[in-house]
């Protein structure tokens, strides 16, 4: 099964990148979530957004990345394609709907946490540069 996403690297002036754990979930993936039939990646992702950490960022220059696609982190034998925008704030964010906790992380804070696949393998390499992510 493929689930069709639209994330968000969202990125702070001070190189920090804001990542979230769903409820009930260990590992930390980018805000965004599951575009709906007939909706665009960006306004997916605008409506993720602001369902998921009260940010209505407008026409603030989101910027593609890439499509990227990895096994679910959450969905057993599911794939995840991501449709991958870089958003620069510095905007307050308050971790809500299925959110338990949104952390920035910086690259050098980045030991210790459990990520998704699809933020460990694709990106944070994106991000952050090409070095391996630790698991």
């Amino acid at each position: 099964m493929d689930i069709h996403i639209a994330a968000a690297a969202l990125m702070r002036p001070d190189g920090a990148t804001l990542l979230v754990r769903k409820r009930g979930t260990h590992a930390f993936m980018q805000p965004g979530g599951k575009i709906d039939a007939g909706e665009a990646p960006l306004v997916a992702l605008y409506r993720e957004l602001d369902e998921e950490l009260g940010l209505r960022p407008g026409d603030k220059g989101a910027v593609y990345i890439g499509r990227f696609e990895s096994p679910a982190a959450h969905e057993e034998g599911a794939r995840v394609i991501a449709e991958l925008y870089r958003l620069d704030t510095d905007a307050e964010v308050c971790a809500q709907a299925e959110i338990e906790e949104a952390r920035w992380i910086l690259p050098d804070e980045r030991d210790g946490f459990i990520f998704a696949p699809l933020t460990r393998d694709h990106v944070l390499p994106a991000i952050w540069g090409a070095e391996t992510v630790e698991v």
